[in-house]
């Protein structure tokens, strides 16, 4: 809540930490990572640790009841407030003496309008509004009431954001409105009733045994605990309870400092018990780079004019990433090469394959020839080429002649006993 106005997750925490007020109400959680040797803030902010001193108390809680007309326009009607010192003030002159609050309203927390011999005039809209300015307490609880002339139609319903009360014209009605809360009893010392601490748990400790580290008062008296290391690494601002700003600072973060940090807020007097948890993570120390300037020689002041300058020579550096696309295209390549040769290979020996089924050979066809001819076995030497039609009628007429020079090349074999029985006779 702030500058006096209450959020409903405010009011809800706030509503919830009533119920028990020995222990305090988780209403946030963080997780905080930090790098060694750095330092970190928990941040742990609450408007309504604000305080005021005002000691007039009896204009610090008030209560007073509106009424919203639908006709015209919704126009808002106050119709009696009260006060924490018992002063109660009705508005319209129509409602005085019909109109009335309880004496012990801030006594008892029952702060419900009562309305005597209700009238059609009295239909709308109404609401409760409770204020508490010492404690920044502010709500509203809204009645809808409606009149009937038919007893029978009398009833009471919840319509999902407030309750609906339809009484019978010239009745007396009650419209709620209760609070029961501690909020409302007097407290007695204002500065022991505020105090924030902050714990810390190691890993692995219970809620229960973890270590206190600062307790802060509204008086502005402070205590730490622990080493004296510790009492100066963590610290909390001393305008805490003016600022509403609780934050504890933890300088030269060390692996020991992770853990589970809780700041606890308490206000006895106004009930609230709030509890917000931090989870610290203490990284790697940061890495500072730092580069070394190598030493340079000046230039000399008697420089030799007369001496060659030499070439100056740029080395171009290419970065890394360029040949990144380089090395995947020389693969693809490689590979694409491979596979055409071994395609050339297939075709060419199923080429050489065709070439023999489709010509003989001219061994096997010489051979068949012969045999069909009744004559002697005779070897048939080829160089290996491939024969034609001319080739084998040259073939031919050259066996004719083979034959005839072989038959005249014989030599003739005379048989002189032959001979001679010749002559004889």
């Amino acid at each position: 809540m702030r500058n006096g106005k209450c959020s409903v997750l405010d009011a809800l925490l706030w509503m919830h930490s009533q119920s028990d007020s020995s222990s305090s109400v988780v209403v946030a959680g963080y997780n905080v990572s930090a790098p060694a040797g750095t330092e970190v803030v928990l941040q742990c902010i609450s408007g309504r640790m604000v305080w005021t001193r005002d000691r007039v108390r009896d204009r610090q809680r008030v209560v007073h009841w509106d009424l919203y007309r639908a006709r015209p326009d919704y126009a808002m009607e106050r119709v009696a407030d009260m006060f924490s010192a018992g002063d109660q003030r009705i508005y319209n002159s129509y409602n005085q003496g019909r109109v009335s609050l309880s004496q012990s309203a801030f006594t008892d927390g029952n702060f419900s309008l009562v309305i005597r011999a209700v009238t059609m005039n009295d239909r709308g809209l109404y609401s409760c509004n409770l204020h508490h300015h010492y404690c920044h307490l502010y709500e509203t609880i809204r009645v809808q009431l409606n009149i009937t002339k038919s007893r029978r139609k009398e009833q009471r319903f919840w319509d999902g954001q407030k309750a609906v009360y339809v009484v019978l014209r010239g009745s007396t009605v009650v419209l709620p409105c209760m609070n029961r809360r501690s909020v409302w009893t007097d407290g007695s010392s204002e500065e022991e009733q505020q105090v924030v601490h902050w714990d810390r748990q190691s890993p692995g400790v219970r809620h229960d045994r973890a270590d206190r580290l600062v307790d802060l008062y509204a008086s502005g008296e402070q205590r730490s605990y622990g080493s004296l290391f510790l009492r100066r690494k963590m610290n909390i601002s001393s305008g805490a309870f003016s600022q509403g700003d609780f934050s504890l600072t933890i300088a030269d973060l060390q692996p020991t400092d992770q853990g589970l940090y809780s700041c606890h807020l308490h206000h006895h007097y106004c009930g609230l018990h709030e509890r917000r948890v931090f989870q610290l993570t203490v990284g790697p120390p940061l890495t500072q780079t730092t580069t070394t300037l190598q030493p340079v020689a000046l230039p000399k002041e008697d420089k030799d004019t007369t001496k060659e300058i030499s070439p100056r020579v740029i080395n171009v550096i290419l970065p890394d990433q360029r040949h990144h696309f380089l090395l995947p295209l020389g693969y693809v390549l490689t590979t694409f090469l491979l596979l055409a040769f071994v395609i050339l290979i297939i075709i060419l020996v199923t080429r050489h394959r065709r070439s023999q089924e489709f010509y003989p050979q001219k061994s096997v066809r010489s051979s068949r020839s012969h045999s069909s001819s009744d004559e002697f076995f005779e070897m048939d030497v080829t160089d290996g080429r491939t024969s034609t039609p001319d080739d084998r009628a040259l073939d031919y007429k050259n066996n004719l002649l083979k034959e005839k020079v072989q038959l005249n090349a014989v030599p003739k074999v005379i048989d002189l006993d032959k001979e001679m029985e010749k002559f004889g006779k």
